[in-house]
């Protein structure tokens, strides 16, 4: 069954498409942080459709909002027309941005979330210049694929936009790594400096950064990275985006916001993936003299529709009833503890990091820190067949990402957690056949 429908997923989609494992599975049924495939195999899920499960699968709560929706004949009607849902969830993720008289303009998609977001900056401050990070990911979009600092996905050099890329806080690989926290973020701080003076004309519009790099492959930065940054932006009037789109809603753990470990209020936030629980759902929360700054109209055709909105705010009400910020504090700590002895115990761990339940290891061909993406396919691939799927990034393809849903209980924690120790030993003992 799976093989014939990857055959004809060959045929129809394109080629730059990818799929996990070398056999790729249709998942067909979920339940709590649990999948099965076409196949009648059932695995535990740690990278939750991308971290867009943040409440796992089968929640009653989300499927109870979107009856009720699905109740009244009413799936679409745009932004022309007000829509009450619409209005509570921007109500609500205003208040919850402490973004000062902040407004929210909902979209689709991550993506679709920076290019508007950019598009704010630049018509704000009449300039197309950005800084972005290197090793940053902002989406498939024309505009975020010109400001992604990672040529495994950016498919194009041509830009709307003028961009310079600063340094992105990722130690392990990182000409600053052996320098203490304080100095390692003076070191950043300088380097931004160098490169507004080189590298722009000054008038920058923004800097646009994901607090933990997502498929950068869960870079970390110092606390206080992005606030010491941010003092040479005001020097400059330049705006701060934070990227929210993987790091929201409480997945980091210690903060609901991942910029909130900074010391850092933004100019904007961008949203998407977690907050519709797998409906599409994304967007940006502004300042409103930000937000206000188009002369020209515009709508958003499916953005914020009934039904996405209906499961934004059952998604976000769980969240918080549930209090699932300090669950994925607490499960993400247990991973982590378990995690980091793998350096130093096997030769292809460079390192493991991570904040809440955002979690990397990061593979390297054994006594180096040459980056081994083989050797991280093979993890994914071992853990595959040990029921628990994984994800995987980097700037290398060589990091192994941990995100299940913030339901995770400590008990699948554990369970997880034994499947990905004896994959890393299993390949480990392979590299050194």
């Amino acid at each position: 069954m799976s093989s014939d429908l990857l055959a004809r997923h060959r045929r129809v989609m394109p080629s730059w498409l990818a799929l996990y494992y070398d056999e790729p599975i249709e998942i067909t049924h979920g339940r709590g942080c649990r999948v099965t495939d076409a196949d009648g195999r059932e695995y535990l899920d740690f990278f939750a459709g991308i971290l867009t499960n943040i409440i796992g699968y089968g929640v009653p709560e989300v499927r109870a909002a979107l009856d009720r929706q699905l109740d009244t004949g009413v799936v679409h009607t745009s932004t022309l027309y007000l829509i009450r849902q619409q209005v509570e969830l921007a109500e609500r993720i205003a208040e919850l941005s402490g973004i000062p008289d902040a407004k929210v303009f909902f979209t689709t998609s991550g993506t679709e979330a920076n290019e508007a977001a950019l598009l704010l900056a630049t018509t704000y401050r009449r300039s197309n210049q950005v800084l972005a990070l290197r090793n940053s990911y902002h989406g498939r979009g024309f505009g975020t694929i010109a400001i992604t600092g990672n040529r495994g996905w950016s498919a194009s050099s041509l830009s709307p936009l003028q961009v310079a890329y600063v340094q992105n806080g990722y130690r392990y690989r990182s000409p600053f790594r052996d320098l203490p926290d304080a100095d390692f973020i003076a070191a950043c701080v300088r380097d931004l400096r160098d490169v507004i003076d080189t590298c722009t004309a000054g008038d920058v519009a923004c800097m646009i950064a994901e607090p933990v790099q997502g498929v950068g492959g869960f870079t970390v930065p110092p606390d206080g990275f992005f606030g010491a940054m941010k003092e040479v932006l005001d020097e400059h009037g330049i705006l701060f985006i934070s990227d929210e789109v993987q790091t929201g809603w409480g997945r980091t753990g210690e903060h609901f916001w991942g910029i909130q470990a900074h010391g850092v209020v933004p100019d904007a936030m961008t949203f998407a993936k977690g907050l519709g629980n797998g409906l599409t759902i994304g967007g940006v929360v502004a300042r409103a003299e930000l937000m206000d700054c188009l002369a020209a109209n515009s709508i958003s055709t499916f953005g914020g529709n009934p039904l996405s909105a209906a499961a934004g705010l059952a998604t976000l009400q769980y969240l918080l009833d549930h209090d699932l910020q300090a669950n994925a504090l607490k499960v993400g700590t247990r991973l982590l503890d378990g995690l980091r002895p793998l350096v130093g115990r096997y030769p292809v761990v460079g390192d493991v990091r991570g904040r809440g339940l955002m979690i990397a290891v990061e593979l390297v061909e054994p006594g180096t820190t040459d980056p081994s993406p083989r050797l991280a396919t093979r993890v994914q691939e071992h853990a595959k067949a040990a029921g628990l799927l994984i994800g995987k990034g980097g700037l290398y393809g060589n990091v192994l990402r941990i995100a299940p849903p913030l339901t995770l209980t400590e008990e699948e924690a554990d369970e997880g957690l034994r499947v990905l120790l004896a994959a890393v030993a299993a390949t480990d003992e392979e590299a050194r056949a």
